[in-house]
């Protein structure tokens, strides 16, 4: 059995930071979470995509500010459960709590922080014929590491951020990649939308409207997307990838059974400290909710730092906390 004083599941941007904020109290963390590696959908789902709202940094990778935050938190040592789901939450006779996984591991401790993001989350699949006989075999539903699709000829089917993000970044990289979307106008970024119908007009892309994928075709491998326009007619195209991005599915899991306040798939919260229902656990990040929230991950950060200010009580009953500056104190480490 793990024993720790704060254990966090989620090990995405926000609960690594809640490792830095709870390390400068002296507080020890575990982290856990179903992916094979921390960093959440950061890691997983865009990890090369540019974030430009992490002060101090006008625009930072989105890998590179997850390996940051790993440098970050490295002093404080936190334990790592990865690629593990989380299942139970029991609470323990001397008002510890024990979570248990799917492959069995049991994390004790004396708060859990809930920073699971989306929660467990799956992507939108679209209505098309063979999608899933090609999942691996040319479809895919996040795009990892670019230099996978260079020279390769593209398809990528959407009409938010996520799809016109990577139409731009891979138009550099990719033999050709063609954007099929079912409207004519799109749901991301206006200037992501401008930039995508540049490249449209000097032929540096396809640019597909008014239409949706309807089929796939190949031998062991994805060779040809079939595209239906508004005309009903069917147009094949030559394809090595097909990356249908239309978003993700939030599910809360077993957290749901675990006698907390929900509010349309999130975590209410206090926010005073973003306490629960429960005493002794919090939610922090995009898995909670409360008037006004602002799923950004600059908001996450500030909740954990409140979080850990009022996490200290329940890791030191008996101690008085007092506010210090880091730029005064410095950073202490864990032994």
């Amino acid at each position: 059995m793990i024993t720790t004083d704060i254990g966090i599941i989620g090990a995405g941007p926000t609960g690594m930071f809640a490792v830095f904020e709870a390390g400068l109290l002296k507080m020890h963390c575990h982290l856990i979470d179903s992916l094979p590696q921390a960093g959440g959908q950061l890691s997983e789902i865009y990890p090369q995509k540019p974030i430009y709202d992490i002060p101090g940094y006008p625009a930072v990778n989105a890998q590179e500010l997850v390996d940051k935050l790993s440098e970050q938190i490295a002093p404080f040592h936190p334990g790592y459960t990865l690629g593990e789901r989380v299942e139970t939450l029991q609470k323990q006779e001397d008002d510890t709590w024990l979570i248990g996984t799917n492959d069995g591991t049991q994390i004790n401790c004396k708060v859990v922080v809930i920073a699971g993001g989306l929660g467990c989350f799956e992507p939108r699949k679209p209505d098309v014929d063979r999608l899933t006989e090609f999942e691996g075999k040319g479809v895919l539903y996040a795009v990892r590491n670019p230099e996978a699709f260079r020279d390769r000829n593209i398809v990528i089917a959407g009409g938010g951020d996520s799809a016109l993000d990577w139409t731009i970044f891979l138009a550099n990289v990719a033999k050709k990649v063609t954007l099929v979307h079912r409207g004519d106008t799109f749901r991301g970024a206006p200037d992501a939308a401008e930039k995508v119908a540049e490249l449209a007009k000097t032929g540096a892309i396809d640019l597909v409207l008014k239409s949706r994928v309807v089929a796939l075709d190949g031998a062991g491998h994805l060779e040809q997307v079939t595209i239906t326009g508004p005309d009903g007619q069917n147009k094949h195209l030559q394809a090595d990838n097909f990356i249908p991005l239309f978003g993700l599915s939030p599910k809360l899991g077993p957290i749901e059974n675990w006698g907390l306040n929900i509010d349309k798939a999130a975590i209410e919260v206090n926010t005073f400290d973003y306490s629960t229902n429960v005493e002794g656990i919090y939610a922090i990040g995009d898995i909670n909710t409360y008037p006004g929230k602002l799923k950004l991950i600059l908001c996450g950060f500030h909740e954990a730092a409140l979080m850990a200010q009022s996490a200290f009580k329940h890791v030191y009953p008996d101690q008085r906390l007092t506010f210090k500056y880091t730029t005064v104190y410095g950073i202490p480490e864990l032994a």
